[in-house]
Formats: C-alpha cells, sequence, structure tokens
C-alpha cells in the first residue's frame, strides 16, 4: 500500500502538528454467502476536522442528492487506490479483493462525514478450521484508523455459526511513540517503516 490518503489529507487544520492527523472510528461486519466468507462491510467515521471540508462541500444537500454521490466517488477512488487501507490473510496467503466495491455511501452524522462501503473478496473462502488476520491502516499514521471497542466488529449469521472474533490492540514502545509525535504535518516516515502498521489493530477470525 502507498502512503497517501489523498481527499482527507486536504482537510486537515493547520493547527494539527503531530502525527496522526485524523481519526477515522471503524466498524466492520462480515459477510458471507453459501458458507463462504465473501467480504468485509465497512463504516468509517471521521473526526469533526477531517469532515469539515466534505460536508462544507455537501452544504445542505439531503440524502441521496447527487452532490453526495459525486463526493462518495471522489472519497472512495482514492480508497480504492490504497487498496481499501486493508489487508487479509490466510495463514501465509494474502486475500485479494475486487477493484470495485458492490455499493458505497457518503453521509453525514451531525458534524462527522460517515463513509460505508463493502470490500468485496476476489475469491469466496471457506469458513472451515481457517483463520484470517485482517488489518486496516494508513501506512503513514498520517490518519489513526481504529476500532473503538470490539463491538465494532460483528459477523452476519452465516460466518456466526462457524466463527469468533479477536481483536489486537498493540502498545508500541515510548520511542516509537515518541516518533511519531515529532512528524511535522509535512513529513512522512520512511515508505519502508510502515509506521501506521505498527500501530494498527489486529482482527482474528477463527473458524472451525
Amino acid at each position: 500500500m502507498k502512503i497517501a490518503l489523498i481527499p482527507f489529507t486536504l482537510l486537515f487544520s493547520a493547527a494539527a502538528w503531530s502525527h496522526p492527523h485524523s481519526f477515522i472510528d471503524m466498524k466492520n461486519e462480515f459477510v458471507s454467502e453459501n458458507d463462504h466468507l465473501t467480504g468485509m462491510k465497512m463504516v468509517w467515521t471521521m473526526d469533526e476536522i477531517t469532515s469539515a471540508g466534505l460536508l462544507y462541500d455537501a452544504g445542505k444537500a439531503k440524502p441521496g442528492d447527487v452532490v453526495w454521490k459525486k463526493l462518495a466517488a471522489q472519497v472512495m477512488a482514492n480508497v480504492l487506490g490504497q487498496h481499501y487501507f486493508s489487508e487479509v490473510w490466510q495463514d501465509k496467503t494474502r486475500v485479494k479483493f475486487l477493484n470495485l466495491p458492490k455499493e458505497y455511501n457518503l453521509s453525514r452524522n451531525g458534524n462527522k462525514a460517515v463513509l460505508e462501503f463493502i470490500v468485496p473478496f476476489g475469491e469466496p473462502q471457506s469458513l472451515s478450521a481457517k483463520q484470517y488476520r485482517i488489518q486496516t491502516f494508513d501506512p503513514s499514521y498520517f490518519v489513526d484508523m481504529y476500532y473503538d471497542n470490539p463491538q465494532a466488529l460483528t459477523m452476519d449469521d452465516g460466518v456466526k455459526a462457524h466463527c469468533q472474533i479477536g481483536l489486537h490492540t498493540p502498545k508500541p514502545d515510548d520511542s516509537l511513540k515518541q516518533y511519531a509525535l515529532s512528524l511535522d504535518k509535512a513529513d512522512a516516515p520512511p515508505e519502508d517503516m510502515d509506521l501506521g502498521q505498527q500501530f494498527a489493530q489486529t482482527v482474528t477470525l477463527t473458524c472451525h
């Protein structure tokens, strides 16, 4: 994955100096069909500062108006350009995604913008005796993408019949935290450092 979150970085406050500059509160539902895992239904709620530019452009448009559809397409195009900012692994095999989501939507919740979309898997995945490891992150750590609590992770009935979910939140050492805080807004950590991944939560989906 690359190191840019183009539609969001344009919206940050000039007063934000350390990494991360923005925060996305995530929810994720694992979805299935015919006893196979087919994708993830994501809901990303952006903080007020990140949302400000999008909501300004939307103005007083009502849900479903064309302006929302245009803004959603712009944001989604950049999310797609970063491979949904997500990685799914089954053992040492990375699960591939389709290039286009089946559906996506941008809306307003008070002073926050909410992006909803489904990450479609390229091939349906078995729900029998498999464990999947999932991370969603901005490699540069410009944006902190996080699950607020384990309840942000859910499963449809098909997945629930076979699997259990776990959430692990890392505890980076103080030197890494200080390095992230020292980065100026214009700075970017070395690409091979994958700073964001070192702060990224890991979701495990264990199926029997």
